[in-house]
């Protein structure tokens, strides 16, 4: 089986000044490669500065490579290619408050990526936003409302279907549910799952919740600093790791789950 995306040797640094006439770098994310298949979500998990942000805004067209390669099914994405990436790759962001525009009507922010993405008409994109808004547990009549009208697990629920709106192949999920109290973050979870097993999406899942990562995942690649420490099946990682950092992290999240 082919894999939908394949990264190889995916890097990132940072020019941070001159020193002894030479240019300085701040490496923010060493060389990664992995592959991600259709209907599988991929876990990465780090503490902050562990990279995993970086490498999300990467993918999602939201910052520039240094470096590497990106395939989408086989074919090179370019970083220039903003309209394929657009369409094909789509990120959900932690907090919705922030990435919805509260002038505009949810239908409006609904409407936008088809503006500039599909070739369809005004009825048709008017269609294509109830679908999404039915999809994702919501009704027609949000389309009218304003961000602040809705709860903040109704505005997550906007933030996805927004993501789902030019169908997309994968999906970006960085810390997309730290917001939320449980029961919110039950539901979200439960429509994401819903969601790949109708679409066949595959995720790319950012958390520092070791909980949701395992129920969510079906591999992880840890990071640290940057560098990948270490990768593996879901199962397997979490109850056999094989890196200090890795076993640090999950005693940690123990500790914090007891209290």
């Amino acid at each position: 089986m082919i894999p939908l995306l394949q990264v190889r040797d995916l890097h990132k640094h940072y020019r941070k000044g001159r020193r002894l006439l030479r240019t300085q770098y701040k490496q923010a994310l060493a060389p990664i490669s992995f592959d991600l298949y259709a209907g599988e979500t991929l876990a990465f998990v780090g503490e902050a500065g562990s990279g995993r942000s970086t490498l999300a805004q990467i993918l999602a067209g939201a910052k520039v490579r240094s470096g590497g390669q990106i395939l989408l099914e086989g074919s090179e994405l370019d970083s220039q290619d903003r309209r394929r990436r657009a369409k094909e790759i789509r990120m959900i962001f932690q907090d919705p408050t922030n990435s919805l525009n509260p002038r505009l009507r949810i239908g409006e922010q609904l409407e936008e990526p088809l503006l500039f993405n599909s070739q369809l008409n005004k009825e048709q994109r008017q269609q294509a936003v109830e679908q999404a808004l039915v999809r994702v547990g919501m009704l027609r009549e949000h389309t009218d409302f304003y961000p602040q009208m809705l709860a903040h697990g109704q505005r997550q629920r906007i933030a996805i279907a927004r993501a789902l709106i030019l169908e997309p192949k994968i999906l970006i999920a960085d810390e997309a549910f730290a917001g939320l109290d449980t029961s919110l973050r039950a539901q979200c979870v439960n429509l994401m799952l819903q969601l790949q097993r109708q679409m066949g999406l595959a995720y790319v899942m950012m958390s520092h919740d070791l909980g949701l990562v395992r129920h969510m995942s079906d591999r992880v690649i840890v990071m640290k600093k940057g560098q990948v420490v270490e990768q593996g099946e879901t199962e397997q990682l979490f109850t056999a790791p094989q890196h200090d950092y890795t076993k640090r992290l999950l005693d940690e999240q123990l500790i914090q789950f007891k209290h």
